[in-house]
C-alpha cells in the first residue's frame, strides 16, 4: 500500500507549523520576579513599563513579603493607564529549609497587558507628573 501526499498538502502543513510557532512567540509573557530587598520599587516599575511597551504582557511574580510590592506596582500601572489586569493567581508553595522540612510560602502572579488607550500623550503626562512629584 502506497501513500501519496501532494506537495500542496506538505507546504500547507509546514505553513501551519510556522504560524503556530509565530503565535507562540507573540504570546510570550515576560515574567518579573519581584523581591522586597534586592531592588527598589521604582526599578521594577520602570522595568514593567519597558516590557509592557515592547511585549504587551508582563507577569509580576512574588513570594512572601514581596507580595505587597508586586501589588503596588500593578496598581500604579493600572492607575496611570499603562496596563490592565488580565489574570491574578495565588498559591502556596513549599520552600525547603536546610534541615529538610518544608515551609509553605504564599505566592502571587499578576499578569498585566498593555492598555489599548496608551499613547504618547499618556506617556508624556506620566513622565511630567513624576517630574513634578520629585520637585
Amino acid at each position: 500500500m502506497e501513500v501519496i501526499v501532494s506537495a500542496d498538502a506538505v507546504s500547507a502543513e509546514n505553513n501551519n507549523e510556522a504560524n503556530h510557532r509565530r503565535n507562540e512567540k507573540e504570546e510570550k509573557i515576560v515574567r518579573i520576579q519581584v523581591s522586597k530587598t534586592k531592588k527598589r520599587l521604582d526599578f521594577y516599575l520602570n522595568l514593567s513599563k519597558r516590557y509592557i511597551k515592547q511585549n504587551n504582557d508582563v507577569a509580576l511574580c512574588a513570594l512572601g513579603m514581596a507580595i505587597p510590592t508586586a501589588i503596588l506596582i500593578s496598581e500604579i500601572l493600572k492607575r496611570n493607564g499603562w496596563a490592565t489586569e488580565k489574570n491574578l493567581a495565588i498559591a502556596t508553595v513549599a520552600a525547603k529549609v536546610k534541615e529538610g522540612r518544608a515551609i509553605h510560602k504564599p505566592k502571587i502572579e499578576i499578569v498585566l497587558g498593555k492598555d489599548n488607550e496608551v499613547d504618547g500623550s499618556t506617556v508624556a503626562e506620566t513622565l511630567e507628573n513624576g517630574a513634578e512629584n520629585k520637585a
